[in-house]
């Protein structure tokens, strides 16, 4: 008997909304849609709160708790980040911290969705590694700059060992 991961599940307060950020502005494809529960592909779902409080605790409210708590966040990657960071704040949402590059080269930037939850939005290593190249730098300074093996490296850039 295995156990496999499936799938990572937020509660949300407006399924609407949510639906709006993470299939309009994130392009998120829906895979299954159960009213109340939305599933995306790649492994995350949306669930109306009082929907899922009723079949989870036999309640309907939380009280006066928050969604997102700042302890949990969701990743996803593009080889347009300008371009989603540009549409992200035309919405104006609630932004965690701008564009930056993280330590291991990766440019990145947060938001929050509707429900205050974390959302990373990062460029693909791929793209840190052939940007750091298209700079000059060679593989081995790469490989210790981004903390990737050198034979990744190499083989992203199509060099041989």
């Amino acid at each position: 008997m295995g156990i496999r991961f499936q799938s990572a599940v937020f509660f949300v307060q407006d399924i609407d909304a949510s639906r709006r950020f993470y299939e309009g502005l994130l392009e998120q494809k829906v895979l299954m849609d159960h009213g109340p529960n939305v599933g995306f592909e790649g492994g995350f779902a949306l669930w109306q709160v009082d929907h899922a409080l009723q079949i989870v605790f036999g309640e309907t409210s939380m009280g006066n708790e928050p969604l997102g708590r700042k302890n949990l966040e969701i990743y996803f990657e593009s080889d347009d980040l300008d371009a989603v960071w540009n549409r992200l704040v035309e919405e104006g949402l609630g932004v965690a911290h701008p564009m930056v590059e993280q330590p291991w080269g990766q440019r990145v930037f947060r938001v929050f969705d509707p429900d205050g939850h974390l959302v990373e939005v990062g460029e693909p290593m791929p793209a840190v590694i052939h940007r750091y190249a298209e700079q000059g730098m060679a593989a081995d300074v790469i490989a210790a700059r981004t903390s990737m093996p050198l034979e990744i490296v190499q083989s992203i850039l199509g060099q041989t060992l």
